[in-house]
């Protein structure tokens, strides 16, 4: 058996450049099945042939696993940790455990320190199925598999559809607890995703991992522009929340799932008479703590925010959250609140000042803001986000009327006044509606309208679409000559292959003047059925836009 050991240490030296100053008890070739059956025979011990394979020797034992990373003089330091347990705990010692100083003085070398000895053989006792942690530091390889194979049987008997179905049962688990904000958890597809006024957080299911480009940022661009067919709203006011790139909450839900059954056949008294009962007696401990590694995974893993950004190339700014924990004093939702507020993208309010900064130049000669615009402002990334903005700006402008910062007004007529005015005055939040026809005022016209003074009457004409071109000369010829106040009011059809562009290039220009009112009128024919189907969807959408009380559907 010596004889055989020193001639298989001479051959490795040759083969792998690795000269050990010493022959340790690592060193024993247990690979060989000539040299492992003297060993066993003379331990006494056969039934170690299947602990051995599994363990040490085979291509696909755990230590050669572990040590698939390992070089230089740490180059197979699991199997030779593993090697030393076998002789230190077999045979005819009195105390068949080996010893954490024990394996320390038979692989100490000049180069190999006592921790990276220490780190191997935990290592290896948290990954073997016949290798057993005995007391403090005490290790010992048994014939008999530990719970830890049983576990690994039941694992890989896991169904795929089970183990998906609990990956998103704890992500959502995971998101509920201290919820501030409205989740979306797994849509679909767009669709799903409903256009709303308020910050709601879209959790994207545990499949699509985020790796910046692809397929997945696509589809999230494409849904926060578009529900389905139809352009959103709001795209300012969704969150998706995504996991980075990784097995890893895979791994864990898994050994979660097969703890969790090995578990309940040992309460069941179908498995455990063949396990040490020290190792059914830490089942408990061990599910719990495969369910705490699953819960942090999903800190760790949902680090990416992603939000609409029109500054950005495809609409998406990315914000990483890094690694979080599931011990932290904060949830998951107030996490990604905080990570927005922190880069200015989030705020609890807004005060009188930030809206006065950002009022839009096309406004400030008319000096009246439609609140619908003001709150679209809040939604569409132009103003900063709030997690409400209905219930902030229904809280924030009776207070701005009432200390004179801002006026409210409702109801324009044709002279540029207003059926009712409120400015320095109480005002209730139901008076502050998101619908045509309410305005927010600038101090100076609040004030000078609260004071009685009228703007001067607007002379009005109607001209047909198609006359912006018409010659100047011809124009100064019937007297328009550039000067007071102008009414333009166009009028005519505009074919299909425009329809697009009205909203982009012709609207857009004529918000450069103030009182701007924009009418339509569509007809379309359409049999019994399509009607009905078609009719349904626009009371729908006039719904969800708010227009339900401006805009009449007649048949």
């Amino acid at each position: 058996m010596f004889a055989q050991w020193i001639s298989w240490v001479f051959r490795k030296d040759h083969e792998q450049a690795r000269r050990e100053p010493v022959l340790t008890l690592g060193s024993a070739p247990l690979e060989v099945p000539q040299f492992q059956a003297i060993i066993l025979g003379q331990l006494g011990e056969p039934k170690l042939e299947a602990a051995i394979g599994a363990d040490i020797s085979s291509d696909h034992s755990h230590a050669k696993a572990l040590d698939a990373d390992t070089k230089g003089p740490l180059r197979d330091i699991h199997r030779r940790v593993a090697t030393t347990i076998l002789f230190e705990s077999s045979g005819g010692q009195v105390d068949k455990v080996a010893h954490l100083p024990e394996i320390r003085f038979a692989l100490g070398e000049p180069e190999i320190d006592t921790t990276s000895i220490d780190n191997a053989a935990h290592a290896l006792e948290a990954k073997a199925f016949f290798i057993s942690r005995i007391g403090s530091d005490g290790f010992k390889i048994y014939y008999k598999a530990t719970i830890r194979k049983a576990v690994s049987d039941r694992r890989a008997s896991l169904d795929d559809a089970e183990v998906r179905q609990t990956m998103r049962s704890l992500v959502k688990q995971e998101f509920d607890k201290g919820a501030s904000i409205s989740l979306i958890p797994f849509p679909e597809d767009g669709t799903a995703v409903q256009d709303s006024p308020k910050l709601t957080l879209v959790i994207i299911d545990p499949e699509s991992e985020w790796n910046g480009s692809g397929q997945v940022r696509e589809r999230i661009a494409e849904w926060t522009k578009q529900r389905g067919k139809s352009p959103r709203l709001y795209p300012g006011s969704l969150v998706w929340c995504l996991k980075k790139p990784g097995r890893d909450l895979r791994d864990k839900v898994e050994l979660s799932l097969a703890w969790k059954r090995v578990a309940n056949e040992v309460a069941g008294g179908t498995l455990g008479a063949d396990y040490d009962r020290t190792d059914r007696a830490e089942i408990q401990s061990k599910v719990r703590e495969a369910e705490e590694a699953a819960r942090d995974e999903v800190w760790a893993g949902y680090r990416f925010a992603v939000l609409s950004d029109n500054r950005e190339g495809d609409g998406l700014k990315v914000i990483d959250l890094g690694a979080g924990h599931a011990s932290a004093a904060e949830s998951l939702c107030g996490r990604v609140i905080s990570a927005l507020k922190s880069q200015a993208l989030l705020n609890e309010s807004v005060g009188a000042g930030y809206i006065e900064r950002n009022w839009p130049p096309a406004l400030k000669e008319s000096g009246a803001w439609p609140l619908a615009s003001l709150r679209q402002s809040f939604l569409n990334g132009a103003l900063t986000r709030l997690p409400d903005p209905d219930a902030v700006l229904r809280t924030k402008i009776p207070d701005f009327v009432l200390n004179g910062d801002f006026g409210l007004a409702s109801g324009p007529r044709p002279d540029g006044t207003y059926d009712r005015l409120w400015f320095g005055e109480p005002v209730t939040p139901d008076e502050v509606g998101f619908e045509a026809g309410v305005f927010l005022l600038t101090k100076a016209k609040g004030a000078a309208l609260k004071g009685g003074v009228r703007p001067e009457p607007e002379e009005k004409k109607d001209i047909k679409l198609g006359d912006e071109d018409e010659d100047e000369t011809k124009k100064e010829s019937r007297g328009e000559t550039p000067g007071g106040t102008t009414t333009l009011r166009l009028v005519g059809t505009v074919p299909s292959e425009v329809w697009n562009k009205i909203g982009t290039k012709f609207i857009p220009k004529l918000r450069s003047g103030s009182e701007l009112k924009i009418g339509v009128e569509f007809s379309i024919l359409l049999d019994g059925r399509q009607a009905q189907t078609l009719e349904l969807e626009i009371r729908q959408i006039l719904d969800d836009l708010g227009l339900t009380g401006q805009i009449r559907l007649e048949k």
